[in-house]
């Protein structure tokens, strides 16, 4: 694995440090008035979730880590475990449905998702950056209302609720950012 100083390290960037792999999620680079530069690194670690702040100087090196991606396919879920399986090798493997967090909801049956392995560990799941959504509940369009920049509230067809324009009716389907988890464009 190659090795990277500590004034190096990225966010998204998956290191090998202290006996465990850790994502970097926040980056601030600081340079104090007295004393040498740092990397203050805010980290992650990808098997138990827990998080470490750590300062890293530009002398301390770090072992990156390269995590394989492959393209799995949204079975079904089983007593909080979700189920894919790779479209190639058609092996199955299971993930905690907690590892979406608040994204849950947007994985549907069938979806193609890309999932992160160490080895032949599977450490990370992400979604499609956009999803289609059908509005089951909003408030009716009034004419004439579409002049101020102005949003209402919809609830999805997976209970999710977010905020669209209002010129989206009920039963319309729309694309949903689900970075963000907000209104994106019609579909």
């Amino acid at each position: 694995m190659p090795k990277i100083n500590g004034n190096e390290i990225k966010p998204g960037n998956v290191l090998d440090h202290d006996g465990g792999l850790w994502a970097a999620i926040k980056v601030e680079h600081v340079k104090p008035g007295k004393g040498g530069a740092f990397a203050q690194v805010e980290l992650k670690n990808l098997r138990t979730g827990t998080k470490l702040n750590e300062r890293f100087r530009s002398a301390d090196k770090v072992e990156k880590v390269r995590l394989e991606q492959k393209d799995q396919q949204f079975l079904y879920e089983n007593d909080g475990m979700l189920v894919f399986m790779d479209t190639e090798t058609f092996e199955q493997i299971e993930l905690p449905s907690d590892l979406l967090g608040d994204r849950r909801p947007f994985l549907q049956d069938g979806m193609q998702i890309v999932v992160e392995f160490y080895d032949d560990e599977a450490l990370n799941a992400s979604l499609p950056a956009k999803v289609v959504c059908q509005i089951v509940e909003t408030e009716p369009v009034v004419k004439g209302q579409t002049a101020a920049n102005s949003f209402k509230p919809a609830i999805l067809d997976n209970g999710v609720k977010v905020m669209v324009p209002p010129f989206i009716s009920q039963d319309e389907a729309i694309v949903v950012n689900t970075e963000t988890m907000e209104y994106s464009e019609r579909a």
